[in-house]
């Protein structure tokens, strides 16, 4: 039952219960958020010490972030199907619960041959957990609360690139990845108590017409802003796959100096995303969008300066400014441009954010096995140009489709 609904039927006593419930559902679907995203980068964060564990290639390890993401690709719309008549509470509590035992499971692996598809089944949880959450905090508030609840959890990401990323890195480097791993699955499983706590019963929400499924599919406009998404997280993913061993075999960091520029960049990430959600209604989301992946592209350009520990805290921060905040104002631009088509919108986007790591993943591995070929030393060389392309290519896209959506007055 929907709060506005609940409250109608009981407005003595229901409205502040609901009040309070609401507020738990959304600080304990914030932490199952943030579990979820530190989980989905802990690969990145332990990538030197998996591979060395595993004895593979730094290039081979990170096809694990490529199958994790083209998993969450295409198991977030297929499962939204699947699961759309499921009592909320109870699917995103086993979704948790899932994560949590695939993480430990994958903590034991023995080889890396194991890990690949444990690791590809563990991340169904997330393709579950993530998009669902934000469809049942929505169908549980009401239209004026909507935009802010759907925010709030979407916090856990940026909370996760602050604490989980480096927290996950440290782990990793100190006392292996297979700890990071545990570390995840035992958090899984403190945010699955603390959803089944929070969530009330009956929390079922519509599920996605294919009506509205073909009115996306069939809009040349909204499709090239959904592949805007993948750009610039292929543009990024190119080099944050492999951040961690370039920043180590590279610029020669330790293990606590990495975690804090993990910390660093995640601390502009939360930083950007505060921005964006103050000032986006000034300023439009279609600009938005340009300013932030602009601030990327800077970033990534900049790149081939940060040769010292002190290089690398400068140059990566336009990168961070921009890096979290284009997901969100990417989901505010879809949004805005068809608000009746927002649910299927959402969900393609999020298949877009995970093509777009998956693409990137893939793209920096083979970049890196390439350049090995030449010598060590150009093992890393191409990474943060080819991601800058990616981003020109996202910058020249998004324009195009600004400039349609003005001439047509929105999308319908």
């Amino acid at each position: 039952m929907r709060q506005a609904e609940a409250v109608a039927a009981d407005p003595a006593g229901a409205g502040t219960a609901l009040a309070d419930r609401l507020d738990r559902t959304r600080w304990a679907l914030l932490a199952g958020n943030f579990v979820i995203a530190s989980g989905v980068m802990v690969v990145t964060g332990t990538l030197n010490d998996l591979a060395r564990d595993l004895q593979v290639s730094v290039a081979v390890s990170g096809q694990l972030i490529t199958i994790a993401a083209a998993v969450m690709c295409f198991g977030a719309p297929a499962l939204a199907g699947i699961v759309a008549g499921w009592d909320r509470r109870r699917l995103l509590t086993l979704a948790l619960l899932w994560y949590g035992v695939w993480h430990l499971i994958s903590a034991m692996a023995p080889s890396f041959a194991v890990l690949l598809p444990v690791r590809a089944l563990t991340v169904l949880g997330a393709a579950v957990f993530t998009p669902q959450a934000a469809a049942a905090i929505g169908f549980m508030t009401t239209p004026q609360q909507r935009g802010r609840a759907i925010t709030f959890i979407f916090l856990g990401w940026s909370l996760a690139s602050v604490l989980g990323v480096p927290m996950g890195s440290w782990i990793g480097e100190t006392a292996g990845w297979a700890s990071a791993f545990a570390v995840v699955g035992v958090l899984s499983f403190a945010a699955a108590a603390a959803v089944w706590w929070a969530m009330p019963d009956g929390v079922k929400p519509a599920a996605l017409s294919l009506e509205a499924w073909k009115s996306v599919f069939t809009s040349p406009v909204l499709m090239v802003v959904v592949l805007v998404t993948a750009l610039i997280g292929a543009g990024q993913f190119t080099l944050f796959s492999y951040l961690a061993p370039y920043l180590k075999h590279v610029i020669g960091l330790k293990p606590t100096m990495l975690g804090l520029l993990f910390f660093w960049f995640g601390l502009f990430g939360f930083i950007g995303n505060v921005l964006l959600s103050r000032y986006i209604d000034r300023i439009g989301a279609a600009r938005s969008v340009m300013i932030v992946a602009g601030l990327i592209a800077l970033g990534l350009l900049v790149w081939p300066l940060a040769t010292t520990a002190l290089g690398a805290a400068l140059v990566i921060i336009p990168w961070g400014l921009g890096c979290f905040s284009s997901n969100s104002a990417q989901q505010a631009r879809l949004g805005l441009a068809a608000p009746l088509l927002a649910p299927a919108l959402m969900a393609l986007n999020t298949s877009a954010i995970y093509l777009g790591q998956a693409l990137g993943a893939a793209g920096g591995g083979w970049l890196i096995t390439h350049g090995e070929a030449r010598g060590p030393q150009h093992a890393y060389e191409w990474l943060s140009w080819v991601g800058v392309g990616w981003l020109v290519l996202a910058l020249i896209l998004s324009g195009w489709a600004a400039r349609r959506m003005r001439g047509t007055k929105g999308v319908s």
